[in-house]
């Protein structure tokens, strides 16, 4: 039986899920075989809460406190697609866009369209602070002869110039030689920006869904909207305006120039000096974020100077609250009553040497004790070694992975080579399994393929389960993969949320819940099937190319 979900969102509402047992499998376990013996655990107490046990990702990212029930998780890409829409066409002060591109079909030209309609509002009401902005990926958004990201955005500069910024970002690794000789359906592979994220006046969505027609309709995603929270907003809003500051900005001639508070070209001028002069920008940002003075400040500069030598997590007490000689923190955050949610945004760009997802996400999975469980999804499944090791060998907890099976995969029946790729995910997927048989993990950690008919699947994250709880205490969602690419070639932005909000938490319950409804778990028999036979040259070919997945 469906209830309604009253959602005050602009007058409209959805359908919110049945309520079903945990993994729909009965009772959890909180009992797993560790794969390293011999540590201790430290005792976990009742009077901690959910910050208390993660407030050491101040470390990794700025925290910004705000009332779960201001945060909805919604669960479908038209949900998506309408709640877009609604706050385009309803914002007063911005509208803010970071995706890798926009498409080109009929969907996409309903978003121009309220772009265009609350940019004549603002017109029409003499507001002339009103600000459109969008950043999007050079390479993916100059695809195609006729029609492209940048020709669908271009009315608006032609019409709206003086409120409207479109900037198109271009990796400094995409130059020379390589420039030249890489088609281009596959010089993305070199580097893009990732980032997706949706602003509209104080509200934001984290997603990681991009701005295209499938996205809008059969494309499974995440997406979380923060409603009315304007510290947020403004954190995203600067981030994006200091990426889309070294991006080539894109001319009502569909033209492209540099911004003009920047001077280095991104594939002609000095490798080493633009990288440098933009990881010296969104470390700005990140330093100019206002924390409380009881707690202990994130300080990109500090972090930087500790551990970036050696690509190295930090060494954490398992469920340890973050302390001060010893004692708990407490802080005003957590005595507030109105803040019950604790967010952290956490930035990661590979190619200007800027890592904080990477170690966040380490430290969370290896710090995980026993009794833990981590539900993790990746659409494009492909752990870096980092992230392997720890799981296989570090941590404590329960793992169940969500994958694509290839027939959801994104590149399944694609036209030539790209065609083959799925075959490139069944080899990986066949090669961690091989892992866990190794080291005896098979019941610790289980692999899931999602399918679902005429669907494909781009959902990437993870819930974590503290010990004895029924609702997950922590997720991350966003953009990055856990891969290579997402590691180490794009610009990425993943989001921490610690939440004690309950109908929050039973919000990211039910969606989990329902997308491993979606699944199948991964077993000995499935890598005999006809249909997961992977040809011998793609297996030659993954484990050369694998780090530009």
């Amino acid at each position: 039986m469906v209830d309604m979900l009253r959602i005050r969102l602009l007058g409209k509402t959805f359908p919110r899920q049945t309520r079903v047992a945990f993994w729909s499998s009965g009772p959890k376990k909180t009992v797993n075989k560790a794969p390293l013996q011999g540590r201790k655990i430290s005792e976990i107490t009742a009077t901690h809460t959910n910050y208390d046990h993660f407030s050491w990702l101040n470390k990794f990212g700025p925290c910004y406190p705000v009332h779960g029930d201001k945060v909805l998780v919604l669960t479908e890409p038209t949900q998506y697609f309408e709640v877009l829409k609604l706050k385009i066409k309803k914002a007063k002060k911005r509208v803010i866009l970071a995706s890798l591109y926009l498409g080109t079909g009929s969907l996409e030209d309903e978003l121009v369209d309220c772009l265009q309609e609350a940019c004549a509002n603002a017109a029409k009401e003499g507001n002339g602070n009103f600000k459109v902005r969008v950043l999007i990926d050079y390479t993916r958004g100059s695809r195609g002869k006729d029609k492209s990201s940048r020709t669908m955005l271009q009315p608006l500069l032609c019409e709206y110039g003086g409120n409207v910024q479109i900037a198109l970002y271009h990796t400094p690794d995409l130059r020379g030689l390589l420039k030249k000789i890489v088609p281009e359906r596959f010089n993305e592979t070199i580097g893009l920006t990732h980032i997706k994220a949706y602003i509209c006046d104080d509200s934001v969505m984290i997603s990681g869904a991009n701005l295209s027609d499938n996205y809008f309709v059969n494309r499974q995603d995440r997406y979380i909207l923060f409603n009315e929270c304007g510290d947020l907003a403004d954190f995203f809003d600067k981030m994006i305006q200091t990426v889309s500051k070294f991006s080539f900005q894109l001319k009502p001639d569909n033209s492209v120039t540099l911004h003009p508070n920047w001077s280095l070209h991104p594939f002609k001028d000095n490798e080493v000096m633009f990288k440098s002069e933009a990881k010296e920008q969104i470390l700005k940002i990140l330093e100019n974020q206002k924390l409380p003075a009881e707690d202990v400040s994130f300080s990109p500069a500090r972090i930087f100077k500790r551990h970036t030598k050696q690509r190295k997590y930090i060494s954490l007490p398992r469920h340890s609250s973050y302390t001060k000689n010893g004692n708990s923190i407490n802080t005003n955050r957590t005595q507030d009553k109105p803040h019950d949610t604790w967010v952290y945004p956490l930035i990661q760009m590979g190619p200007f040497g800027i890592i904080f997802d990477e170690y966040a996400t380490l430290s969370l999975l290896r710090e995980a004790a026993v009794g833990d469980e981590i539900l993790l999804a990746s659409g494009y499944f492909n752990l870096t070694d980092h992230y392997l090791r720890v799981i296989l060998q570090q941590s404590f907890a329960r793992y169940k992975i969500l994958m694509a099976s290839p027939e959801v995969n994104g590149f399944y029946g694609a036209k030539g080579i790209a065609g083959s790729i799925p075959a490139a995910y069944i080899h990986i997927a066949k090669q961690f399994y091989n892992q866990l048989m190794k080291y005896g993990q098979t019941q610790r950690i289980q692999m899931c393929e999602y399918y679902r008919q005429d669907w494909t699947f781009h959902v990437k994250g993870l819930w974590y389960y503290l010990p004895n709880q029924a609702l997950p205490s922590l997720t991350l969602v966003g953009s990055p993969n856990f891969g290579y690419r997402s590691v180490y070639r794009d610009l990425e932005c993943q989001t921490a949320i610690v939440t004690d909000n309950t109908r929050l938490q039973e919000q990211l319950r039910q969606e989990h819940v329902r997308l491993y409804q979606s699944s199948n778990p991964v077993k000995e028999d499935l890598w005999k099937r006809r249909d997961r036979h992977v040809p011998t040259w793609v297996k030659l070919v993954t484990s050369v190319i694998k780090n530009f997945f």
